[in-house]
């Protein structure tokens, strides 16, 4: 299994980035995707999710309406659009994939990092003020 994140680099306040993840190695169909991000010196924290449905509405609240993730299962990747970013959204961006144990998982499951079994490299994204 590997996860192949891209898209990360240098930006201002205000801007856009547009984050990829390509999925080898497993199912699209029995894998929920998800980005993580840990800032320089805390602890690595949920961003949002997309369940093997393809539903993406999983986020971390201070994303909401800013960052859209996407899923396009043909081709196995996720993709995180990151609007109006902020210096507080610097961090190593990870994607992970976490399988489908159970028809149903609620939120709290889906943000949960325990659940993901397989972690990309990280791309790091720098906003400046």
């Amino acid at each position: 299994v590997q996860l192949q994140a891209s898209g990360g680099g240098l930006v201002q306040t205000g801007g856009s980035l547009r984050l990829s993840c390509a999925a080898s190695g497993l199912a699209a169909s029995s894998h929920d995707l998800a980005w993580f991000r840990q800032p320089l010196g805390k602890e690595r924290e949920f961003v949002g999710a997309c369940s093997v449905s393809g539903h993406c509405s999983y986020y971390k609240e201070s994303v909401e309406g800013r960052f859209t993730m996407t899923r396009d299962k043909t081709k196995n990747t996720v993709y995180l659009q990151m609007n109006s970013l902020k210096p507080e959204d610097t961090a190593v961006y990870y994607c992970a994939a976490a399988p489908r144990r159970s028809i149903f998982v609620d939120a709290s499951e889906m943000s949960n990092a325990r659940r993901y079994a397989y972690w990309g490299q990280g791309t790091l994204v720098t906003v400046s003020s």
